[in-house]
């Protein structure tokens, strides 16, 4: 759990707010599986206990994708550590094999990763596809991201904006014009 939380989760999403609910959320998941696993309970009854639980109680949070998948991630590893009957090598090779894949998923080495940023827009005339180049150029001047692509996600012609969605690499190697002072991208 320190490892993947420290070394993966924190550096790349610098968020420390769901700490306590993971370290503590693997802690009882492995605490409980392991006291029902001694009175011969059936593990699939047990696993479901926990899935609803998590389900109903995280349900109605505002939890990200990557969060969930964290949090299904640290009931896994209690799970695994609750019901191991291997060696000591086999849970630490089945830990490492977790391990692995979330590192490796979650760094460039499979994929480069893409990040993204939902941005309200006031130029509706660059969204159009003929001037797709002129509009990637505009978004990398004013917010100073390498900005590849845009995906528009709704207008208001009301209000003459529109609001997109900005995809970019984050140690993309081009030069960018910092954003002037007075063009602030919302």
């Amino acid at each position: 759990m320190g490892l993947i939380i420290r070394f993966i989760y924190y550096p790349i999403y610098r968020k420390t707010d769901l700490f306590l609910t993971f370290f503590v959320f693997n802690l009882i998941i492995f605490l409980v599986t392991y006291l029902l696993n001694q009175v011969q309970l059936s593990i699939v009854a047990a696993f479901g206990l926990f899935a609803v639980f998590s389900m109903l109680r995280y349900r109605t949070e505002g939890l990200r994708t990557k969060d969930m998948t964290y949090l299904f991630v640290v009931i896994a590893l209690g799970l695994i550590g609750a019901i191991a009957r291997g060696s000591l090598l086999t849970l630490a090779s089945l830990y490492g094999l977790i391990l692995g894949c979330v590192y490796a998923l979650e760094s460039n080495l499979l994929i480069r990763r893409e990040w993204s940023k939902s941005v309200h827009y006031d130029r509706l005339d660059l969204l159009a596809p003929a001037f797709r180049e002129e509009l990637l150029d505009d978004l990398r001047r004013r917010t100073s991201l390498p900005v590849h692509r845009v995906e528009v996600q709704e207008f208001d012609l009301l209000k003459d904006s529109a609001r997109i969605t900005l995809y970019y690499y984050q140690h993309d190697q081009r030069t960018h014009l910092p954003a002037p002072a007075d063009a602030p991208v919302r």
